[in-house]
């Protein structure tokens, strides 16, 4: 005892204390009349978990392919991967203020109805238009627990569901969770193919259809102002639902976000998906299900299954946000940053990868490579990381074969000049696996 206080300049309590704590842990003996010594560990048997792998069964398809994306990057890499706004773009201290806002009021603590708050509901139904109201709307813990609501509610284990190709490998792993088959249909600059899709609703029967048409996940294509009737009216022949994930609205970057598709369906075909993550912050867990008649009533149900409902608090700090001007001057701002960081972006590659082939983008967080033929999207992506730049490979993106070699590469994660050095270390690992 006399050596720690005389080590730590500390007083005979302050050294009493401390030892007390450390033995309340097991990890010092005292020994009455003797002293104090470091406790001998017990010796703990090796741990044998193999039997869980035999309890468990076969893995679920695709059940690391969301881990794998929202993966955290070691502090010193260059993050080309991030679904998420760099926390510069975040308006933290709007939702702050909102959310404290909301924390004084009694009455957000209390008990939420499961369909969510009229007035969130009433925003969202406004935003996507046509004849969509409050009552039609679900207010979800984000877009990937909306989308697994749609797909265990809407379909039945077995049933296929049709996805462009590619698309968010989020929505990919939601539907195979819920035990569906995900069947793509090819898509390009333009959107998703009518023709294509029209023959997959012949082929399998399929009552879904996935579909991005605002600056679609991974690849950045809009559906064409030609493509879009068609695309309703192949969905509405066919007696399905068409699952609009409208993800990207507010990041339009050049020209006019054109309306939902919602807004232009009149029989109830488009179920409508969107949150206020993407755009805002990932801590703002806040999204929503649209859909009227009986699939409303059966998505509504379903919901209430996974879980109660979205914390109050959070809520209604999502109302005071939206719906205060700050919301309209934060997507201003945000859109000049990304026009910013997406032209930042599009130059190193240009500069320093002129053999990949970038896919033109309009709004959203990514842009989309094409890879030489020679190369291997998924080696690339581990070459890359030795050189601590993290970028995604595009394989996970399709749900079958892949057409080819992609990367998707993000510019809304990193300011201008960190996004030029992230390219600079892709381009040392792309000289380096050809020699």
């Amino acid at each position: 005892m006399r050596d720690l206080m005389a080590r730590h300049r500390a007083s005979p309590a302050t050294v009493q204390q401390a030892i007390q704590r450390v033995a309340a842990e097991g990890l010092v003996e005292v020994r009455p009349g003797r002293g104090s010594y470091v406790a001998q560990r017990p010796v703990t048997n090796h741990q044998d978990l193999s039997w869980q792998a035999v309890a468990l069964g076969e893995g679920r398809p695709g059940e690391d392919l969301v881990a794998n994306l929202l993966a955290v990057p070691k502090p010193e890499a260059i993050p080309l991967s991030s679904g998420y706004l760099d926390p510069d773009l975040q308006p933290a201290e709007a939702l702050g203020a909102a959310l404290s806002r909301a924390a004084r009021r009694p009455a957000s603590w209390g008990r939420v109805p499961v369909e969510g708050r009229e007035e969130l509901r009433a925003w969202f139904a406004k935003e996507a238009g046509g004849e969509f109201r409050a009552g039609d709307m679900t207010v979800c813990a984000g877009a990937q627990e909306a989308l697994a609501t749609v797909f265990r509610g809407l379909g039945d284990r077995g049933d296929a569901v049709l996805v462009e190709s590619p698309t968010y490998l989020g929505a990919i792993a939601a539907a195979r969770d819920a035990g569906l088959k995900v069947v793509p249909v090819p898509a390009d600059q333009d959107g998703v193919r009518p023709d294509l899709l029209q023959a997959a609703f012949e082929r399998t029967g399929a009552k879904l259809f996935y579909c991005q048409p605002l600056h679609a996940n991974p690849h950045g294509a809009v559906l064409s102002e030609q493509r879009r009737p068609e695309v309703v009216r192949v969905v509405r022949a066919a007696g399905a639902f068409l699952v609009e994930d409208d993800w990207a609205r507010g990041l339009t970057i050049d020209g006019t976000a054109p309306p939902t598709l919602a807004a232009h369906d009149t029989d109830g075909h488009v179920v409508y998906v969107r949150s206020l993550t993407k755009v805002a912050a990932p801590g703002l867990r806040v999204a929503v299900i649209g859909a009227r008649g009986p699939a409303g009533i059966r998505l509504k149900n379903t919901r209430s299954k996974q879980d109660l409902y979205v914390a109050g608090p959070l809520q209604d700090a999502a109302i005071d946000f939206v719906t205060s001007p700050v919301w309209r001057r934060h997507l201003r701002m945000l859109q000049l940053s990304l026009r910013s960081r997406r032209d930042a972006l599009a130059h190193a590659i240009r500069e320093h990868l002129p053999e990949f082939e970038v896919a033109r983008s309009s709004g959203g967080l990514h842009l989309w490579a094409k890879l030489p033929d020679d190369f291997d999207d998924l080696e690339l992506t581990a070459a890359a990381a030795a050189r601590d730049v993290v970028v995604f490979p595009g394989r996970p993106w399709f749900a079958a074969e892949p057409r080819g070699s992609f990367l998707r590469l993000t510019y809304g994660g990193a300011p201008e000049h960190v996004l030029a050095e992230g390219v600079r270390r892709l381009a040392g690992a792309v000289a380096a696996a050809r020699r």
